[in-house]
Formats: structure tokens, sequence, C-alpha cells
């Protein structure tokens, strides 16, 4: 296992505004390092020339490529464009400018979406493009597959030391919980809190509660990123998950216990299931040293506290 230091190192989280990439910064205030962001009012990530010039002039040594324009099924629906053509500028813009100013090493985060949709489970690392994409969101999964690629083709042909991680449903500080656009995990916290305050005597979930999903906190997320920077340079990308998943059911009866609903869980039979099954296999970054260290019930807890806090 190759040992690479980012102690004293300059490190540009690049999407330090969202979920992973504070989570990131968070992370690395436990590193001796300069942490560099930069704000979209004053670099536009899709303009080649804006990244270019602040990469020259920041000089980092070290990037985390967090920024992306993410959203729920029916936003990727509705704005094909805009998950695709948004996407790959950003990654682009970065990973080249990266390049061209001598950045030594740098992590572009993808998504578990870039998988097939009836990839093999646990879904290995090289289950990549070996079948059709889940085609609700198949723009934003596209554009993630080209930015592996393209950290590929740059370790391929120039030597550089990019690496690609693709984390598994995240949660936690900084999720978005608008049910019109947010994922299964704060949707349901939402749900459940306004339930409570409310008195209702149910609470509804979609489908049958069967699909079995996998989550995973973001600090843990953060702390494997940084593990894998520190530990991994190689070709392939690397799964970034828990390794265990838990039924729609069983997320929802832990999420009405953290936050004190206690109604009747009832299923909408009108409303899809989508995918069985989610599970990334966690085999390759567990022999690289790394497993995560926040449980589902502490995570939901932790996270529930931030959303009461920050619920306007």
């Amino acid at each position: 296992m190759m040992n690479y230091s980012i102690e004293r190192k300059r490190v540009w989280v690049a999407g330090h505004r969202g979920m992973v990439g504070s989570a990131l910064v968070r992370r690395l205030q436990l590193e001796n390092c300069e942490v560099l962001t930069v704000s979209r009012s004053e670099v536009d990530l899709k303009d080649q020339m804006a990244v270019r010039a602040w990469t020259a002039r920041e000089k980092p040594d070290v990037v985390f490529l967090a920024a992306a324009k993410v959203g729920g099924i029916l936003a990727n629906d509705s704005y094909p464009v805009d998950f695709l053509y948004d996407n790959l500028m950003i990654e682009a813009n970065i990973i080249e400018a990266a390049f061209r100013n001598g950045v030594e090493k740098l992590c572009f985060l993808g998504s578990s979406c870039i998988y097939p949709k009836f990839a093999e489970q646990p879904i290995v690392e090289n289950a990549l493009l070996t079948g059709a994409l889940e085609p609700t969101n198949e723009w934003y999964a596209i554009a993630k597959i080209a930015g592996i690629k393209l950290a590929q083709s740059y370790r391929k042909q120039h030597g550089a030391d990019f690496i690609s991680a693709m984390p598994t449903n995240l949660y936690g500080p900084g999720d978005n919980f608008d049910l019109n656009s947010s994922h299964v995990m704060p949707a349901l916290i939402r749900k459940a809190h306004e339930a409570k305050l409310r008195n209702d005597k149910t609470i509804t979930v979609w489908g049958t509660g069967k699909p079995r999903r996998e989550f995973l906190h973001v600090d843990d997320c953060a702390d494997a990123c940084v593990h894998l920077m520190k530990s991994y340079s190689d070709f392939e990308h690397v799964n970034v998950g828990s390794g265990e998943d838990v039924t729609i059911l069983e997320l929802t009866q832990l999420v009405c216990e953290v936050v004190g609903f206690k109604g009747e869980i009832v299923h909408d039979l009108s409303k899809p299931d989508g995918t069985p099954r989610k599970l990334m296999s966690a085999d390759k970054i567990r022999s690289l040293g790394w497993k995560p260290s926040i449980d589902l019930r502490e995570g939901l807890a932790a996270t529930y506290g931030w959303f009461k806090a920050n619920i306007n």
C-alpha cells in the first residue's frame, strides 16, 4: 500500500458547499493541511478559462473533486442537459486544470448510479459498463462515468496520479430535505417529523417496502476519501460504502423510532418499488484498511438533530 502524505499540502475541495464537500472540509480540519475553496460567484466551474486561471493562481497540490449538479429522479428526468452538460464541463475543466498546473494527486467522486440497472449484487467495481443504466438518471450516470474515464485517461497517457471513488447512498448534515427533490432517507426523516407534529395516525411509504438499499454517513464518506488519497493509487475506481443494506420498511421503522413517531406505517402499492436491491461490494476498500465508524441508528439520530436545528 502506498503512503501519500497530505501534510502541509494545499488541498482544494471543489464543491465545498455541497453535502460531501462540506464533510470533506470538516474531515480535513483533522489533517495538517491548508484547505482551499472557491465560491460559485468567484469562479464558474463550467467556464474552462476561469477554472484554469484560478488553479494556476492558487496552485493546489491536492484536489477532491466533489463539485456536481445533483438531484433526484424527477430533476434528472426534467433537466437532462443540466445533468449531462454541466457535470461534463465541471469535471473536465477541473481535471484538465489540475493536470496542466501540476497537481500531485486528485480524487474524483462519482456515484453508485454509474452501475448497470441489473448488475449482480453486491456490485463489484468491474461491473462498470457491463449493462444498461437505470433510464431515470442516465444523464447524471453518463457524466460520472465520463469523469472516471477522464481520470483514468490522464493516468494512462500522462502518468497523473488521479483516482476515483464511488460513494453509495449518502446522508447526513447538509442533506436536501425538500420532499419534491430529496432522496429516500431525508424524505423519510421530514415525513416522520411532520407526521409527529401533526399527531398523524399513519405515515405512507411508496411501494411494498421490500427493496433493499445501502446507506453511508457523509462523514464516513469523507474519511474514506481521505484514506484513499493517502493509500490508493491505481486505475480502477473504488466503491465507498458500508457493505450492508436494509429494506425500505426497516429504514422507515428506524426513522420513526429516532424521530419519535408512534403511528402506523402504510404502503402505497400504486407507487413503484424501483430496483429490488442496490448494494455495492465493500471488499476492495476494506482490503485497503478502511471501514465505516458511524452505524445507521447513530448517524440517523445525528442527522435528525441537524435537520431540527436547520429546519428553516
